[in-house]
């Protein structure tokens, strides 16, 4: 990360009795795209609204740049925002939107209005567009005549709030990689609210995970997928399958060494996340690419046998979503060649793959 430019020290907020955030500490450098990430309910738009100044927070602080801007009205505060629903005005242009903006902060000189207008449709590939009724473009246009309103008075900061959610997916597709293109061109500061791991993953330079309020991970997207620091970011992030088994031992190099709990489970090696020690309880969340899926009669003896309870096809490299009913909970694993996918009701056996990502342990808790 670059040098901290919005910083984040203790948010809370409450509504009556529910604590919507807890202690939410973070930093975003300056250019950087932050992504939060999180079921509804998480708290990731209360968040957003606190940094835009719609909320007040019941306590922390937030800076901007140099400024302390806790308390400022959200006018003063310098950012540019793209709602949800876009807020467009569908009996203007678009140069009349994107002018809005401006024209909402006290610009009224004529000449000074068309070139930041222009300047903003250039940056959201608009140009030639000016004339347009709101009702005669595309959603995806639609999405970019709402980011050049936000971004033609300059903001300091740029606030996203579930801005493709709109979009069909095709077209969330394509538009997802122009906005990435503009605001990479702008190199503002950004801050995207996103409930879909895919355009958290596509847009973040990092990506921020909030459940019940609280911040659960923050990092690049690589490093949450393959080290999540708790079983929510392994279930919530990408997929996982949670196997349950007891700490066996653990070693120096950072691995925890657990028996399965199924039968004659064997003794699999996975990252310790925590200290753990031997005789805990513990569920290891294991992605579907880390396994590898054999006939029954090959079972090696770090392998599970099990029953193929469902597939289903994925279409990338021709894959399959195999699900394997153990007799004690259902392990999903990837199959890459479609020709190999076993069908349901077969007897195979499962083991890890080298190559892997390598399972996480995480403690099972009472209660």
């Amino acid at each position: 990360m670059t040098t901290p430019y919005l910083v984040l020290d203790g948010l809370c907020k409450r509504f009556d009795r529910l604590a919507v955030l807890d202690q939410v500490s973070l930093a975003v450098g300056e250019g950087e795209v932050l992504a939060l990430l999180g079921p509804s309910g998480s708290g990731k738009t209360t968040l957003l609204r606190l940094l835009a100044g719609f909320e007040t927070a019941d306590a922390g602080a937030i800076r901007l740049g140099d400024r302390d801007v806790t308390a400022l009205p959200a006018v003063q505060r310098g950012f540019g925002m793209v709602f949800q629903h876009y807020a467009l005005f569908p009996h203007l242009t678009v140069f009349g939107n994107v002018a809005f903006g401006l024209e909402s902060r006290g610009e009224k000189d004529p000449a000074t209005l068309r070139q930041r207008v222009a300047e903003a449709l250039h940056l959201a590939d608009l140009e030639g567009f000016e004339s347009r009724r709101i009702g005669e473009l595309s959603g995806g246009q639609q999405q970019r005549v709402a980011l050049a309103r936000a971004l033609a008075p300059r903001p300091r900061l740029l606030l996203l709030d579930e801005p493709l959610s709109n979009l069909d997916p095709t077209l969330r597709e394509r538009t997802r990689r122009e906005l990435r293109k503009t605001i990479e061109r702008v190199g503002i500061t950004t801050v995207l609210v996103t409930h879909e791991q895919e355009e958290a993953f596509d847009l973040g330079d990092r990506v921020a995970v909030l459940w019940r309020g609280q911040l659960q991970q923050v990092g690049p997207p690589e490093e949450l997928y393959l080290e999540p620091a708790n079983r929510f970011v392994a279930t919530f992030v990408g997929r996982s399958s949670l196997v349950p088994g007891t700490v066996r031992l653990t070693d120096h190099a950072g691995r925890v060494w657990v028996r399965l709990a199924h039968a004659d489970g064997p003794v699999w090696g996975a990252a310790e996340v925590e200290g753990l020690h031997e005789g805990d309880a513990v569920e290891l969340a294991v992605r579907p690419e880390a396994l590898r899926l054999l006939p029954a009669a090959e079972r090696p003896a770090e392998g599970l046998a099990g029953t193929v309870a469902a597939r289903r096809y994925g279409g990338a490299w021709t894959s399959y979503l195999v699900a394997v009913e153990l007799g004690g909970g259902v392990v999903e694993v990837e199959v890459l060649a479609a020709h190999d996918a076993a069908r349901v009701g077969d007897a195979v056996a499962l083991e890890p793959r080298p190559e892997g990502p390598r399972p996480r342990a995480f403690r099972v808790v009472p209660g």
